[in-house]
């Protein structure tokens, strides 16, 4: 059953991914009416809201655009820097939306950064801990390796979670300022809203995931119990 869940939500992030990908590059096609480049509306954006001590960075790869709150920079792919259109503007706004989440201290973005440096440690380890917390309650009937596989995935389960509203809110604040300042208007922000709505989309079907998974791990400890009890 926890693979048959694995493997149904590998399959949608897939397709997820292949359709975010498509829209973006529909999107890389619409040119913004002021022609502003993913760096100079980043600029912009963050100037509007007083925040100076942040910097816009170039990254490497597709789909690598991040805000980094531990050094507070924005940081965007190639094409997102340079680029000229509706996609670019999208994206570069929603990485300025958690930095003005961080200027204002928003709490779930506070909270996620907290729990971040944990993720990165479990994340990569999560599948062992599975492995070897089902096989040792059933063959070494040890339970208590299954408690610390539920930790794992539980701790993974919240952060997926806490990422949503923190997701959310920067693109609800991306789109209200690639509207009130005119940047993106009618087809342009409808374009930008489009976009995000299916960036949004990939953190749902990874927080179902992860939920899933955990409740099955639930599920599994609760019913072991009760046929040793």
């Amino acid at each position: 059953m926890f693979a048959l869940i694995s493997i149904i939500f590998a399959g949608i992030g897939m397709l997820l991914s292949t359709t975010l990908r498509a829209k973006l590059n529909k999107y890389s096609q619409l040119p913004l009416p002021g022609g502003l480049s993913g760096a100079e509306l980043a600029a912009n954006m963050l100037q509007h809201y007083g925040i100076s001590d942040v910097r816009i960075t170039q990254v490497n790869g597709q789909l690598t655009d991040h805000y980094n709150p531990r050094d507070k920079t924005v940081n965007l792919s190639y094409d997102v820097y340079h680029g000229r259109n509706v996609a670019a503007a999208a994206v570069a706004a929603h990485e300025c939306g958690h930095a003005v989440q961080h200027a204002t201290a928003y709490p779930m973005l506070y909270l996620r950064s907290r729990i971040a440096p944990v993720i990165s440690i479990m994340a990569p380890i999560q599948q062992y801990f599975l492995m070897f917390g089902v096989a040792g309650t059933v063959m070494l009937d040890n339970v208590y390796i299954l408690y610390a596989a539920l930790i794992v995935f539980g701790t993974i389960c919240l952060f997926s979670l806490i990422t949503l509203p923190v997701e959310f809110d920067a693109s609800r604040r991306a789109l209200a300022w690639l509207d009130d300042s005119g940047v993106a208007r009618d087809e342009q922000y409808d374009g930008a809203k489009d976009a995000l709505f299916w960036a949004a989309l990939t953190y749902v079907a990874a927080a179902l995931a992860a939920l899933l998974q955990f409740l099955y791990l639930l599920r599994f400890l609760t019913k072991r119990r009760k046929t040793q009890g």
